[in-house]
C-alpha cells in the first residue's frame, strides 16, 4: 500500500480541533505515506492549521461540516438529524471511495449506529463490537470486547465477539491459537447469567475456537488469555476502571505536593524509583493504547475515547492506520466464512 487515507472526525469528544489537529499533524509527520481528510468548521480548523508545516498540509484536507453530534445526544435522535455532521460526513467518506477508514471521539451509540447503517456489519455479525487490545503483566498483549457498543447481548453475540476477537488475536496481533475465555463474577460453570453460560456452552463445542473457561475481571492484566469476552456494559465499566487504577498508579510519583523538604538521597530515590515505574509499568499508560475498532464492519472505523488528549488521540489514528494496514476487516470475514457455519 504506497498511500494511505483517513478520514477524521475532528469536531467530536471533549475537545474538538484542540486535540484533533495537533494529533493529526503529529501522525502526519511520523508516517509520509499518510493523507488526512479533517472533517469540522473550518473556520475552527484553520487558526490551528496557521502555523503547520506546509510539507505536512500537503497532505491533508478540509472537508467543510455544518454540524457536530452532541456527545450527550441520545443516539436514535442523532442519527435521525445526523446529516451534515462532522461525524456522518467522515462516516460517508468511506462509502464514497475517498478514505479507507475513519476516527470519531464522538458519540459512541450514534457512531455505532451510524457505522452499521452506512457501512454494514460483515456477513453472519449482527451487531459491531468495540474492541481494543491492552497490553498485561507477560509483555504480551490481549484482546478485548465489547467495550460499550452493545449494551445487552444474547449468547450469539458473545458467540461472534468471540469468533472475531480470536481473529484479531490470531491474524493481527500474532498470537497462535489463541486463547479466548468469557468475562464472569466466577470460573466456576454454574455461575453468571443465562446468556454468558449459553454461550460458553456453544464455544465448548466449537473445536476451532481455544476456548479456556470463564475469567474474573482480576484476571484481565495478567496474561491468563489472550481474548477477553463480554457484553458492552460490563466491559465499559471493567476498562474505564482499569484506566482509572493506572492513571493513579503512574501520578503517584510524578511529584511530591507536601511542601517540605527533602534531603539529597530522598530525592534521589524518588526519581529513581519513578523511573523504575515507569520502565515497569509505563507500557500500560492507557493513552498508548486509546482507540477501540468497531470490529465487524467492512471498513476501519475506530472510536477514540472523548476525553482523549493529543498523544491518545494520535495513538487512535496510528490504531486506524495499522486496521488498514493490516486489511483487519478482510481478515475477519474470512475468518467468519470458515467458522460461523460450524459454530451455528
Amino acid at each position: 500500500m504506497t498511500r494511505l487515507t483517513l478520514a477524521l472526525d475532528t469536531m467530536g469528544g471533549d475537545f474538538g480541533p484542540r486535540v484533533a489537529v495537533p494529533a493529526a499533524l503529529q501522525v502526519l509527520a511520523s508516517n509520509v505515506q499518510l493523507h488526512l481528510l479533517l472533517v469540522g468548521n473550518p473556520d475552527a480548523l484553520s487558526p490551528l492549521l496557521a502555523k503547520a508545516d506546509p510539507v505536512l498540509l500537503a497532505r491533508l484536507q478540509v472537508i467543510p461540516a455544518e454540524s457536530v453530534i452532541a456527545c450527550d445526544a441520545k443516539p436514535s435522535q442523532a442519527i435521525r438529524a445526523s446529516r451534515g455532521t462532522s461525524m456522518r460526513i467522515a462516516l460517508e467518506l468511506i462509502n464514497d471511495g475517498k478514505v479507507q477508514g475513519c476516527v470519531s471521539a464522538g458519540n459512541t451509540g450514534a457512531l455505532m449506529g451510524l457505522a452499521k447503517l452506512l457501512i454494514k456489519p460483515l456477513e453472519g455479525i449482527e451487531r459491531p463490537a468495540l474492541m481494543t487490545v491492552i497490553p498485561n503483566q507477560l509483555r504480551s498483549k490481549t484482546v478485548v470486547l465489547d467495550l460499550g457498543a452493545n449494551i445487552e447481548c444474547d449468547s450469539t453475540m458473545l458467540v461472534q465477539f468471540a469468533v472475531m476477537g480470536a481473529a484479531m488475536a490470531e491474524e493481527v496481533v500474532g498470537i497462535a491459537q489463541p486463547r479466548v475465555a468469557l468475562l464472569n463474577i466466577g470460573e466456576e460453570e454454574t455461575k453468571g447469567l443465562d446468556h454468558i453460560r449459553a454461550a460458553a456452552a456453544i464455544l465448548k463445542n466449537t473445536p476451532t475456537i481455544n476456548y479456556i473457561g470463564y475469567l474474573e475481571g482480576n484476571d484481565l492484566l495478567t496474561g491468563k488469555t489472550d481474548v477477553m469476552i463480554c457484553d458492552g456494559f460490563v466491559g465499559n465499566v471493567t476498562l474505564k476502571t482499569m484506566e482509572g487504577v493506572v492513571r493513579v498508579f503512574l501520578s503517584l510519583l510524578k511529584s511530591s505536593k507536601d511542601g517540605g523538604k527533602q534531603t539529597w538521597w530522598l530525592k534521589l530515590l524518588s526519581r529513581w524509583l519513578q523511573a523504575w515505574v515507569v520502565k515497569r509499568f509505563g507500557h500500560l499508560n492507557p493513552d498508548q493504547y486509546n482507540g477501540a475498532c468497531l470490529l465487524g464492519l467492512r471498513s476501519t472505523v475506530i472510536k477514540s475515547h472523548g476525553a482523549a488528549n493529543l498523544h491518545a488521540f494520535a495513538a487512535a489514528i496510528e490504531q486506524a492506520v495499522q486496521a488498514v494496514q493490516r486489511q483487519v476487516p478482510e481478515r475477519i470475514a474470512a475468518r467468519l466464512e470458515a467458522i460461523l457455519p460450524k459454530s451455528d
